[in-house]
C-alpha cells in the first residue's frame, strides 16, 4: 500500500555534525586531549603517545577512534613507537569492547584522504566499530537513521572502567 504522506523519523543529534561538518576550527583530536576534560570529551583512556576517544557520531554502540598525539595525515611521519603503541591501544579498545558489549565481531579500519571518507584528514585515526547480527537493519537504508541502543555516557562509562581493569 502506498501513502500519501512520509514518516519522518527524528535523528536532531545528527545535525550538530552536519552544521559543523565543513567549519575549520582547529582539530578535535589535538584540542580535546589538552582540555582535561575527558568525559565531556569522551576520551576514554591516554596512553604516552595516544588516545582512545569514543565518536560522538557513531556507526554503531561503542565506536571508538585510536588517535596518534601528532598531528600528522602520513603513516611515515609516525615513529616505530607511536605505531606500536597505536596497534596496542587498538587490541586493547577490542578486548575493552569485547568484554562490555559482547559483539559478535568488528569493523577495524581507516579512511586515509577525504575521497576515501576521512572526516578529519589531516589527523590519523583508527575506527572501531563492534557489530552484530542485525544491526544493519531497515533504519539506516530507508530512513537514514541509526539507532544506537545506548547512551553515550554511559558507553563512557563502561569502557572506563574496562581500562582500568586491564
Amino acid at each position: 500500500m502506498i501513502k500519501d504522506k512520509m514518516d519522518i523519523l527524528w535523528a536532531p543529534w545528527r545535525m550538530e555534525y552536519i552544521e559543523n561538518a565543513d567549519k575549520d576550527e582547529g582539530c578535535i583530536f589535538c584540542d580535546k586531549p589538552k582540555e582535561n576534560r575527558d568525559k565531556e570529551n569522551l576520551i576514554i583512556h591516554r596512553g604516552e603517545m595516544g588516545f582512545v576517544m569514543m565518536n560522538k557520531y557513531p556507526y554503531n554502540s561503542g565506536h571508538v577512534m585510536i588517535v596518534p598525539y601528532q598531528h600528522t595525515g602520513e603513516f611515515s611521519s609516525l615513529s616505530r613507537e607511536e605505531k606500536m603503541e597505536l596497534f596496542n591501544l587498538l587490541i586493547s579498545s577490542k578486548d575493552a569492547l569485547t568484554e562490555i558489549m559482547k559483539p559478535q565481531g568488528f569493523n577495524i579500519g581507516m579512511n586515509l584522504g577525504r575521497i576515501a571518507g576521512a572526516g578529519i584528514v589531516d589527523h590519523l585515526h583508527f575506527h572501531i566499530v563492534p557489530r552484530w547480527s542485525g544491526d544493519t537493519n531497515f533504519m539506516p537504508i530507508i530512513s537514514h537513521t541509526k539507532v544506537v541502543s545506548e547512551g553515550l555516557k554511559q558507553t563512557w562509562e563502561k569502557l572506563k572502567q574496562a581500562f582500568e581493569k586491564q
